[in-house]
């Protein structure tokens, strides 16, 4: 990537819109805009301010629109460069032909997927948590996600990091000492005082990582299917669930052919639902089809629910399926509730009593849904490991941490001890950006839209 060239996208969503944006970064967006615009009041742009103007086709010298502009100058931009941002109204055809003339100005090119977020980190205006909390705040689904993102993006996940590389280094720096001032009576760390250390530093990296878990809900939600035998109700639970009739309901057993989903957003956790087909003997081909990706959906499912019908007797396929969900994440979910219950169970499941069809025990099922969702990580009001690159760094400094201290325990030499504390200290600068190969910023940063 060449910091010196000059990058312009269009910064809006593709469509129609009211107004849409072109973005600029670079030692040349300012003279590239001011090649294309008139400006009917000044004769310049002022830094952070807001200006009417014209945008001009350079090729006719005709007015396309009446725009917007603000220039941010470097410093003090999101890239740090100079950044141009030209709002104009937001049809296609002219924020296409405002990018091809930014094109014709030299030295600018097309700016490549999160380009102008990959020069905010390279700059060092974003750590790589942070580069990561702005797609995550784009691709949020709930308003829960958006706030959780909007804390990383402040430096949440790099705020408690800090102090404990700061406490790595510490550690590195009184072992160093040790070796290398050994002649000048500075005394080598006791065995006792590096395993506290260690212990220090690894008790915080432990409660990052047993984070990650409920970050990874809030991140990516989960899957939620709903099993049981046909005509038991799935599908009015499914429909209560989702708010709205999505699910075909009849009397018949065995509507249900194929998996019916949808999302729903259940304590700002996005919940991908799943109404399958009643778990039987298959009477024909398509409903065998329609079981066979049931029990995919069961395997697969973060959370089931286990329909049964509450009006009958328990089948013995009822007790198969409750045996082999001991252990799962899992709720019974006892239907009919309005035609009286003679069903008995015996589950150390999690059981609640519904009905459907008026509605009784939804919310009791919604909130049982939550606790679940909510055991599954420890929920937190600050920083949260929100992806895999993040928790594999977390878990490399933690095993270097790990093998330290088994050295230590061993009378192992300190140069010895301080090569996995280095370690330690590589895998956190991993995570924060410090330090990161090249593939794998190209990968986190190939997944952002274009014109971020």
């Amino acid at each position: 990537m060449n910091l010196d060239e000059t990058i312009v996208a269009i910064a809006t969503p593709p469509g129609r819109g009211g107004i849409g944006v072109v973005r600029l970064s670079g030692p040349e967006a300012k003279a590239a805009a001011l090649a294309m615009l008139r400006l009917p009041q000044v004769a310049e742009l002022a830094s952070h301010r807001a200006q009417l103007a014209q945008l001009i086709d350079l090729s006719s010298g005709e007015r396309l629109d009446e725009v917007v502009v603000t220039w941010f100058a470097a410093p003090h931009s999101y890239t740090t460069d100079d950044v141009v941002e030209i709002a104009c109204h937001g049809a296609p055809v002219i924020l296409q032909r405002a990018v091809e003339m930014a094109l014709e100005h030299a030295n600018v090119r097309l700016a490549e997927p999160g380009e102008f977020t990959a020069r905010a980190f390279f700059n060092g205006r974003l750590d790589l948590t942070q580069a990561e909390a702005v797609r995550d705040l784009i691709d949020a689904q709930t308003l829960y996600q958006a706030k959780v993102a909007a804390r990383q993006l402040k430096g949440e996940l790099s705020r408690v990091v800090r102090p404990i590389k700061d406490s790595l280094l510490a550690l590195i720096a009184g072992m160093e000492a040790g070796i290398d001032f050994a002649e000048d009576d500075v005394e080598v760390m006791p065995t006792e005082e590096i395993l506290a250390s260690i212990a220090a530093v690894e008790g915080q990296l432990g409660a990052l990582a047993a984070g990650f878990a409920y970050g990874r809900l809030v991140r990516d939600g989960l899957t939620l299917a709903i099993v049981g035998r046909p005509n038991v109700g799935k599908s009015s639970l499914f429909n209560r669930l989702v708010e709205r009739e999505r699910a075909i309901v009849t009397a018949q057993p065995g509507t249900t052919r194929d998996l019916v989903t949808e999302s729903v957003a259940l304590g700002g956790i996005p919940v991908h639902l799943v109404d399958t087909a009643g778990l039987r003997e298959a009477i024909d081909e398509a409903e065998n089809i329609g079981i066979r990706k049931s029990m995919e959906a069961l395997a697969d499912a973060d959370l089931v629910l286990v329909a049964l019908d509450g009006s009958a007797e328990r089948a013995a396929s009822d007790d198969e399926l409750l045996a082999d969900l001991e252990g799962r994440a899992a709720i019974v979910v006892v239907n009919k509730h309005d035609l009286g219950t003679q069903l008995t169970l015996q589950t150390s499941l999690p059981v609640v009593h519904t009905s459907a069809l008026t509605g009784e025990g939804i919310a009791a099922l919604r909130e049982n849904i939550l606790r679940l969702m909510r055991a599954s990580g420890a929920e937190s009001g600050g920083a949260l490991v929100t992806n895999l690159r993040q928790q594999q760094s977390v878990e490399a400094a933690r095993n270097s941490l790990a093998a330290a201290a088994e050295s230590a325990r061993n009378k192992v030499p300190h140069e010895m001890i301080l090569l996995d504390l280095y370690g330690a200290l590589r895998a956190l600068d991993e995570l924060t950006g410090a330090t990161t190969a090249d593939d794998i910023l190209n990968r986190i940063f190939s997944t952002f839209c274009i014109g971020k």
